[in-house]
């Protein structure tokens, strides 16, 4: 399933700029800033910050390693993208922009497939509500095996008898 894009009221960098400039502290926008949220959401897809660096590298836009690393956090906090924590690292999805969703990721080759589903999202709304609690967001990843990879041990499993 492809996620398509849904109408959002400011650009990201417009509305990091807002939050930058709504800290305790403001915070200026600085142009190697502008060109990472420019790269970043350039296109939908789940990154890992070294894999942000090394795409990076091949562009002209010049983005030191730590101002990629602080400048995600920030965009974490600015609720522009979700940072999703797996056994083989961070990895960070645009949560700005697209409607919720949810995550498998297959265990063998790494594939991360987004879903939604209206019967997941009535089970948050139930639990939360019995317990008079305010969600405000949530984070679901399924871990196991996806099915190219299950047809693979099917095929090698026979192969062996």
């Amino acid at each position: 399933m492809s996620l398509t894009s849904v109408p959002v009221s400011q650009t990201p960098e417009s509305k990091f700029r807002e939050f930058l400039a709504s800290r305790p502290k403001p915070q200026r926008f600085t142009e190697q800033q502008r060109e990472l949220v420019e790269h970043v959401f350039a296109k939908h897809s789940h990154f890992e910050a070294e894999q942000l660096i090394e795409e990076l590298k091949k562009t002209s836009k010049k983005v030191s390693r730590a101002t990629v690393y602080r400048t995600l956090l920030k965009l974490v906090d600015a609720g522009l993208l979700r940072r999703i924590e797996l056994p083989t690292g961070t990895v960070y999805d645009h949560d700005y922009g697209y409607p919720a969703h949810d995550h498998l990721v297959c265990e063998k080759c790494g594939t991360m497939i987004e879903f939604q589903s209206e019967k997941i999202d009535v089970v948050l709304r139930d639990v939360t509500a019995s317990h008079q609690f305010r969600m405000g967001g949530h984070t679901l990843v399924i871990r196991g095996v996806c099915a190219e990879c299950n047809a693979a041990r099917s095929v090698k499993r026979r192969l062996v008898m």
